[in-house]
Order: structure tokens, then C-alpha cells, then sequence
């Protein structure tokens, strides 16, 4: 099968006497030798030393033999010089009659006979017996050794109607999720070579060509394809394996080059890379709701050798445009310490487990939690968390819940520019949760998410927002313009969440909206999503909230302090005293009104000088002292006042709102 000896052009390589081929004359490098002829020792024939990259003379002789019919890198550099290619093994794996005094013999069973034939002819240098160390592929299966040998296939060609070129401008036009996926793919289509799209396999979606029996020229004709097309919709897939080839001609058919009448089907089916790159055709153009390009194609990191790579070539090959808008590409499932998983090692999580114990919610949210752009982890104790930040949401969802009962948005709600100023600034966050949440959907950031509306629930709204509001939503008027502000925003709050949350918690989320009062549709996933919306003054809202916070996190850790020396127990038995300077003092000045509420406290005192013993903040220039609030605890609010007395059993902010 050898047709010439493979050189590379720059390594020198030694040049031995012919009489004494042990004996070293010199050396010369590969690119001298280039054209030189020698005979080859079996068959006599002239053969030339061609050169070729890949041959290395780290070790061996620094030639090597070239059979453009047995090896992917001897075809082409056999092509690039015009070589035959040779292939004299059929498909039983014994050697045909170009093999000479070895044809019909398998040819591994062969081997030993050609190296005798070697030693006899003196061609041989080495002791035939000696043991050489030498890579060679094996069967990934039996492990037994293969050879490689060049067969007719079918192909698509990259040249033709400039397919390469078409293709690699449509990869500009695709959106690519992460960004690299473009340069990843683009590399590829740019040196791949001619798609071979025929496989030698028993089964599988046949290649629709019949070959004449006589001359074996190749009938491919739109009738016959429809014909097997209009076969596969009545019987299946099988109805190509079923019938002879008469099955699908016209009676009287006749070879077009030689007049023969019988015929023989193609045995090799279609490349499964072609089945699945044809599927946007198959799912798409037959059903009309449905259009090219698609959305979307996502896939693991694999694919772009793979289906998106077949389904661009097969799309701009028959449509002149790719078939998706956009491609996704995400990590595979790894254990918590990003290793592989694997039943035997133990560390493998069964996520039907995980569904029956904690519920599907958790494995959304374990999908819809990690950046999908890296491997994915998964153990026991991510998926613990992740039911702790679960709880963390659901339980934000009950309190809004639990607080609407008596709102009706048509007829309670308090216009943006009446509402009191916190829930304005809970308002104002609420619009950028949306805004971030939005963009992270477009752009396919679900970690973002889930993330930010942990976050939201969490620190703005449970830590700051409800836990102020506690006060006003137990103790206000029941219809006080108070309450309704906060209600207003808690339902225009809840109604946002439940719809960014749906896509990622959709049985939390369509829950919830069944208990929504009031809701205009039956189910969350009719409501559609949430517009982010800038009001005029949230700027401004928002960076005094951003000072004002920072004041209240500061108070906050005297106020532990003063609830660890056991001067208070909760903090609405605290007097709240500020001395704060410069610009600071005027600042809190301007919303004095707001701070009782803010700090939880049943009073906060605004002064000029920091009185004895008073705290220095850490973040803020002002020092803050707590003293026990005057008065009595007001058996309804629980806030401290000097107002109360046997006349008057609750504080006066309760006996306003119990006249009503």
C-alpha cells in the first residue's frame, strides 16, 4: 500500500553506504531528498521521498512510509503530490490482488509472512525478532489493533456555492452565549474539511441513491427521493431496509449512461450529525407557529463540533441562513469539588431523590442558581443551601401574602407621589430589581436571577423594608392612607416577584398568584412580566435611602450592644440620641419624622453636642447613645409614650387609628 517515503523538510537525516548500510556517509536534510526515486523491495516499483509536516525524526529513521489509502495524513500529503490512492484490503480486512503472492490473506495474519519475505529479500535491517515499542490504534471496545483504509464516502463539499465562506458570515449574524462560542466555532468551519456524511452502519436513515448493476453509475434524481420520502411517511424508517430497489423506480427504468435495468440500493446510511443538523426543518417548517430561525439552540460545550455546527452547514448549505438566533452553551454536572460523577465513586447525586425529598422547586432553583458558562456543581450541601435561600423567598412571598388580604388595587391604591417616603424608596429599588432581573433573562443570566432576587428579598425587603413596616401594617388605621401606601407597594411588589420568579419557581410562584386577592388572570404564567419603570425622584429618593440606611446600620450596632449590657430588651424600649455633625446633622434633621420608624425605636433625639457616653460610629460622623425610652409600653404598639395614662390606655397614634 505504500506508494512513497515521507520526509520532513528541515531535520537532517544520516545517508548509509549501500553495500554497508551500517555504515554512515553523512547527513543531509529532508528537503534534498525531495523527488529522489527508489524501488520498492516487494513489488518493484519506482517511488519518490515526498516531504511532509508531520514527520518527525525524534525517533526512528526520520522516514516513514506513505499509504494515502490507509492514514488521514498520508491521504493528504499523497494528494498534495499527485499520489495514487492505494488501497489493496477489502472490506473483510484481507489484502486483494494488488497485494501480489498476499491476496486472500488476512492482514494481520499476513504480517509474519511479509517480514520473512523482507529478511529473504535482504531488505530488512533489524533482527526480525527484536521487540519494538510503538503506538498504534486500537479498538476503543475490543481493544484489538485496526487499520485505517480509504473506502468511497459521500461528502459536502466546503467549496462548492461557497459554503465555508456563507457559513462563517453567518456566524457573525448569531448571538453567542458565552461570547467565546463564536471564536470556538468560527476556528472550526475555517480549517475543517469536506463533511463526510456517510457511515458504514447496519442501521440508521438510508442515503437515497441506487447504483447501476451493470456500469455502477450512480441514479440521484428528485423523483426517487420523493419516492422514498412518500415510503418512509406510510411505513417508517425501516420501509428503505424492507423493499428491493424496483420499490422505488417508475417501471422501465433504465441507467442513464448504459441502458442497464437492474439495480442495487446504497448500503451506508446518513452521518447522525446530518439527522440531527436537518432538525430545524423537520421541527419547524411543518408546523405553523413555529418559524426559522429559531430563538434559541443550547447545548453543552461539545456541540460546537457537533449540532450546532451540522445544523449551520445543513441550514446555510439548503436556506442560505443559519437556523438559530442565538446559541447557548453551558458546563456539564460535576460533584461539589468539580470533579466528574460517577455512580462507582460514590458521588453522584440522583436528582429523582432530590425531587421527592425537597421538591422540584429546589432542582430548578439548583439549575437556574449556577453559571451554566462553567461546569456545574452539585452535592447534598449546595442543594441544602439552595433550600434555605428557597425558604428565605417563599417566605418573603407569605408575608406579602398575608398582608393583603383587605387590598384591592382598583380601589386602595396611593398615587407614587402621595406614598411616604420609605415605601417610595422600596418603590424606587423595586423598579432596579426589575431592570436587573429583565436584562439578566435577555442575556440568558439566570445565576443573576435568582441572585439578585435572593438578595431583594433578603436585605431590602426582610431585613429593611418589612421590618419597618411591621409597625404600620399591625397597628395603622386599617384604612389609613399610612397602610395603603404600604400596602400599594408590598402588592405591586409581590405581583412583580411572582412574575420574574416564575420562569425558575413556577409551582411557588403560580401557587402564590392563586392566592393573590384581586388578580386579573387565573394563573402567573398569563400575567406576562414587569416593566421596569423610572419615576421622576428616584434618584434622589434613593441616595437619601442610601444615607439614611447607613445611619440606621450604625444605630443598629449600639443598639446590640445596649441589648447585650441588658440596658433594652427589644429595641422599641430604646431613646435613640444622635449628635451628628456638618452636613449629616441637617440631613437627618430634614427626616427626623422618618427615624423612629427606621431605627424601631419609640424615640430618636437629635442634638448638638454627643452627650456622655455616647458611641462614635465607625462609618458616619456622629456619635449615638441609647437610653431607655420615657414613659409607658403602649399595650397595642408596644412603643414607649409619655401619653399614656389610665384615661388614656394606648399611645395616641393607636387611639387615632382605633377611631377608625
Amino acid at each position: 500500500a505504500n506508494t512513497s517515503a515521507d520526509a520532513h523538510p528541515s531535520p537532517e537525516a544520516p545517508v548509509a553506504a549501500l553495500k554497508d548500510p551500517k555504515k554512515i556517509l553523512g547527513d543531509l536534510q529532508g528537503k534534498e531528498l525531495e523527488g529522489v526515486k527508489y524501488r520498492h523491495v516487494l513489488n518493484g516499483k519506482s517511488c519518490p521521498v515526498i516531504l511532509g509536516e508531520h514527520v518527525t525524526a525524534e525517533s526512528g529513521t526520520g522516514l516513514v512510509h506513505t499509504a494515502p489509502g490507509h492514514g488521514a495524513e498520508d491521504y493528504d500529503v499523497g494528494r498534495k503530490y499527485g499520489l495514487e490512492t492505494l488501497s489493496p484490503v477489502d472490506g473483510a480486512g484481507c489484502f486483494t490482488e494488488e497485494a501480489g503472492e498476499f491476496a486472500g490473506q488476512a492482514i494481520f495474519e499476513a504480517n509474519p509472512k511479509i517480514v520473512q519475505k523482507l529478511v529473504e529479500l535482504k531488505a530488512l535491517l533489524s533482527d526480525p525478532k527484536a521487540e519494538i515499542s510503538h503506538s498504534y490504534p486500537c479498538c476503543w471496545r475490543c481493544k484489538k489493533p485496526v487499520i485505517f483504509r480509504a473506502t468511497p464516502q459521500w461528502f459536502i463539499p466546503m467549496a462548492v456555492n461557497d459554503l465555508r465562506q456563507k457559513a462563517l458570515v453567518e456566524v457573525d449574524k448569531v448571538r453567542w452565549i458565552p461570547k467565546w462560542g463564536r471564536d470556538r466555532i468560527f476556528g472550526m468551519l475555517e480549517t475543517r474539511p469536506d463533511w463526510c456524511i456517510s457511515r458504514q452502519r447496519v442501521w440508521g436513515v438510508p442515503i437515497p441513491v441506487l447504483y447501476c448493476e451493470k456500469c455502477d453509475t450512480e441514479r440521484i434524481d428528485p423523483q426517487l427521493m420523493e419516492r422514498v420520502a412518500q415510503a418512509f411517511e406510510k411505513e417508517g424508517a425501516d420501509a428503505w431496509f424492507a423493499h428491493g430497489p424496483e420499490a422505488f423506480l417508475e417501471p422501465g427504468t433504465k441507467c442513464a449512461k448504459c441502458g442497464g435495468t437492474s439495480f442495487r440500493k446504497e448500503e451506508d446510511i446518513l452521518d447522525v450529525w446530518f439527522d440531527s443538523g436537518v432538525s430545524f426543518a423537520a421541527v419547524c417548517e411543518h408546523r405553523k407557529h413555529l418559524q426559522l430561525p429559531v430563538d434559541l439552540y443550547l447545548e453543552g460545550s461539545d456541540q460546537h463540533r457537533g449540532w450546532f455546527h451540522s445544523s449551520l452547514l445543513a441550514s446555510v448549505g439548503t436556506r442560505d441562513h443559519a437556523p438559530y438566533k442565538a446559541v447557548l452553551t453551558h458546563g456539564f454536572v460535576v460533584d461539589g469539588e468539580g470533579k466528574k460523577m460517577s455512580k462507582s465513586a460514590g458521588n453522584y447525586v440522583p436528582f429523582d431523590k432530590v425531587i421527592k425529598e425537597q421538591g422540584a422547586e429546589i432542582a430548578r432553583l439548583w439549575v437556574a442558581s449556577s453559571d451554566y458558562r462553567d461546569d456545574i456543581r452539585a452535592s447534598k450541601e449546595i442543594l441544602d443551601k439552595l433550600s434555605d435561600g428557597y425558604r428565605k423567598i417563599r417566605n418573603t412571598l407569605r408575608y406579602a401574602l398575608g398582608n393583603l388580604a383587605d387590598f384591592d388595587p382598583a380601589q386602595d391604591s396611593v398615587k407614587v407621589e402621595e406614598l411616604l417616603p420609605i415605601d417610595r424608596w422600596a418603590l424606587a429599588r423595586l423598579n432596579q430589581f426589575v431592570a436587573k432581573v429583565r436584562k439578566a433573562y435577555d442575556d440568558y443570566e439566570f445565576h443573576v436571577v435568582y441572585h439578585a432576587a435572593l438578595e431583594f428579598c433578603a436585605v431590602d425587603l426582610s431585613a429593611v423594608y418589612f421590618d419597618v413596616l411591621k409597625d404600620r401594617l399591625y397597628t395603622a388605621g386599617t384604612k389609613s392612607k399610612a397602610r395603603r401606601s404600604a400596602q400599594t407597594v408590598v402588592h405591586e411588589t409581590l405581583i412583580a416577584l411572582l412574575q420574574l420568579l416564575a420562569p425558575i419557581t413556577s409551582f411557588t410562584c403560580d401557587e402564590a398568584w392563586g392566592f393573590l386577592p384581586h388578580k386579573k388572570v387565573d394563573s402567573v404564567f398569563l400575567s406576562g412580566l414587569p416593566q421596569a419603570v423610572t419615576r421622576p425622584g428616584d434618584e434622589k429618593v434613593l441616595a437619601d435611602f442610601d444615607q439614611l440606611l447607613a445611619v440606621r446600620s450604625e444605630v443598629q450596632k449600639v443598639l446590640e450592644v445596649a441589648r447585650r449590657d441588658k440596658l433594652i430588651g427589644s429595641s422599641l424600649e430604646a431613646k435613640v440620641v444622635l449628635a451628628p455633625e456638618g452636613e449629616l446633622k441637617s440631613f437627618l434633621e430634614a427626616h427626623a419624622d422618618e427615624l423612629p420608624s427606621l431605627f424601631i425605636a419609640s424615640r430618636v433625639e437629635i442634638v448638638a453636642t454627643a452627650p456622655a457616653g455616647a458611641s462614635r460610629a465607625e462609618g458616619q460622623p456622629m456619635a449615638v447613645k441609647i437610653e431607655r425610652a420615657p414613659g409607658t409600653k403602649c399595650p397595642r404598639c408596644w412603643n414607649y409614650s409619655e401619653a399614656i395614662a389610665a384615661d388614656a390606655p394606648v399611645c395616641p397614634k393607636c387611639a387615632e387609628a382605633l377611631k377608625g
